[in-house]
């Protein structure tokens, strides 16, 4: 399959966009790091920034956790390491919940 082939305004508008997907996850990253988003909120929230967040990104985004545990947790409750928010069922949700808010 070809990549379709876009104009210079199409390209130019498509990288704001992308540029600013990675603004709002990253002001998400730094709220969830303060305390002002509990991981429950973004877990159940429907905005794209925090449904389109890895994971791993999400965990490490936590205080006190780093790359090793995050990649411990995941590979305990079975969740690919490319997983974002949006693709964890129900369980994996519920269990992610269950060990982080120890």
């Amino acid at each position: 399959m070809a990549l379709p082939q876009l104009s210079e305004e199409q390209r130019a508008e498509n990288l704001k966009k992308a540029a600013a997907a990675r603004h709002a996850r990253a002001e998400l990253r730094e709220k969830i790091k303060n305390g002002e988003v509990s991981l429950e909120e973004v877990l159940n929230s429907d905005d794209s920034a925090a449904t389109r967040m890895p994971v791993r990104a999400l965990i490490e985004s936590l205080p006190g956790y780093g790359k090793a545990k995050a990649a411990k947790i995941m590979e305990e409750l079975d969740i690919s390491p490319k997983r974002r928010v949006q693709g964890l069922g129900a369980r994996q949700r519920e269990r992610l919940l269950e060990i982080l808010s120890k």
